[in-house]
């Protein structure tokens, strides 16, 4: 999946946050909505300016964001 034709940053667009491109919906609003158990259907009827592309592009730019970061391991939830 090609994120970087969908995906687009700019200040002027919710404070730099990732947004679908031509829109105001940011990438967090989208996994938010997913984390919680609706599906794309349920997407593209709230907002009928997505696609089901665009929502597939933006858990692609997630994918592509975690795996840049460097994961510490975590103490939470380990004997001591």
């Amino acid at each position: 999946m090609n994120w970087e034709r969908w995906i687009i940053t700019d200040p002027k667009i919710k404070g730099g946050k990732p947004v679908i491109a031509g829109t105001r919906i940011t990438v967090d609003l989208i996994l938010e909505k997913l984390a919680a158990g609706e599906t794309i259907d349920d997407l593209l009827e709230a907002h009928p300016r997505l696609t089901e592309e665009a929502v597939r592009a933006a858990l692609a730019y997630a994918v592509a964001v975690v795996r840049q970061e460097d994961i510490f391991p975590s103490s939470v939830g380990t004997a001591a």
